[in-house]
């Protein structure tokens, strides 16, 4: 009986050898290898759904090798393919409120001539105004409507935190700080600075060396006079610094000589000079760049339509200047200029400004109402103004600048 046991036992073992060395269960023939030729995330052909990733489990879907399943695998989109996308609670509420009141409410410094400043009809003048009326025409197709708000650099985050301006186009730097503590947003850089410092021209100061002990005056709480405690603690010049709180009294102190020197962005420094101290021939602005200072447009975080607003109506005079479009050609350019990219910048194609909220001409109407970006510049702080500031930086990139506009598509 044992024997017996014992060779069906060696016969169903020997069985199971064979069926082990012959794979196991038939196998149905090799399935041809498909290959994807579709991006994980693209609208299928035929339905337009997105194509399921593999999943570990269920559904149907692929089971993952194992060398699928240690990598992961970024979701690809296409270019044309239209993604939803998320937006704040905030997203359009500047825009609609700004569009109900009738006006855009403009921050500005108000006492820098060349950039913003009353002048003798009191109207506001100056590089900033400018951009000020160029978003007021990208909004309303009117430059008249814009409201401006002088503001001190004590006061000028506040008033745009606390939402009495839409904008603050004021001279004022780009931070690290700013951009992210203090819950701003930057537009474009639309004037690449550096600060220096301004003495009389008969002083005999030419270095930082010569300030060792003097005074010199600056504005309160601003990059200008953190960046003068850095730059004199690292070259080993002791000074008195002489704090103002405004523009007028900086200066009004510096011109009764109170004090040796006075200090700022260099273009305050030469506009000041040029257009409020009684005698400019008097005053030299030394060959020192104590900083960078890349001066532009602020918002507040949150409503990234009103951002996406602000930094492309900065953008299409950039781009304008650099396709060669003017406030006295745009019309022709219009009607003749087959350049795609410049036909989607007027607004002849595509639907650019309605993807802002805009009109799609919104482009066409700042262009031929206020201007280009040279034209801006050159009306304010071209060499046949008083407060004459060489382009330098602030020229194209194609011409060593460092301006630059995104493609419009």
């Amino acid at each position: 009986m044992f024997k017996n046991i014992f060779r069906i036992f060696g016969i169903v073992l020997i069985l199971g050898l064979l069926m082990s060395a012959c794979g196991g269960q038939p196998t149905p023939g090799p399935t041809p290898a498909v290959e994807n030729t579709q991006p994980i995330g693209e609208p299928t052909a035929d339905t337009g759904e997105e194509q399921p990733e593999p999943t570990a489990s269920g559904g149907g879907a692929a089971q993952p090798t194992q060398e699928t399943a240690a990598t992961p695998v970024a979701q690809v989109t296409s270019a044309q393919t239209a993604v939803p996308v998320p937006v704040t609670a905030s997203f359009g509420e500047t825009l609609s409120t700004v569009q109900d009141r009738g006006t855009i409410l403009c921050g500005v410094n108000g006492q820098l001539p060349g950039f913003s400043f009353l002048d003798p009809d009191g109207n506001y003048s100056g590089f900033d105004a400018d951009f000020c009326r160029a978003l007021a025409v990208a909004v309303f197709g009117d430059p008249t409507k814009v409201e401006f708000r002088s503001t001190t650099t004590q006061e000028r985050f506040t008033v745009l935190q606390t939402g009495e301006i839409d904008v603050l186009f004021r001279n004022t730097t780009w931070s690290l700080q700013r951009d992210s503590e203090l819950g701003f947003n930057f537009g474009p850089t639309i004037f690449y600075d550096g600060q220096g410092i301004m003495v009389p021209a008969d002083s005999g100061i030419t270095a930082l060396a010569d300030l060792d002990g003097g005074t010199i005056c600056v504005q309160k709480g601003t990059t200008t006079e953190l960046n003068l405690a850095d730059v004199m603690a690292t070259e080993g010049v002791s000074y008195t610094p002489a704090v103002f709180d405004d523009v007028n009294a900086t200066y009004g102190a510096y011109a009764e000589g109170r004090c040796d020197a006075v200090t700022s962005d260099k273009s305050q420094l030469s506009s000041v000079a040029k257009g409020v101290l009684p005698d400019p021939d008097a005053h030299v602005i030394l060959d020192i760049t104590l900083s960078k200072e890349p001066l532009g447009p602020l918002v507040r975080h949150g409503d990234d339509q009103w951002f996406d607003i602000v930094k492309w109506t900065v953008y299409a005079t950039f781009a304008a200047e650099e396709y060669g479009i003017t406030s006295e050609n745009v019309e022709d350019e219009a009607t003749n200029n087959q350049n795609p990219e410049v036909r989607r910048l007027l607004g002849l194609e595509g639907e650019l400004g309605a993807k802002l909220g805009l009109s799609n001409d919104f482009a066409f109407n700042v262009i031929s109402q206020v201007g280009n970006y040279a034209e801006i510049y050159e009306r304010n702080l071209g060499e046949g103004t008083p407060t004459f500031i060489p382009r330098g930086l602030n020229s194209l990139y194609t011409e060593q600048g460092l301006l630059y506009s995104p493609p419009f598509r």
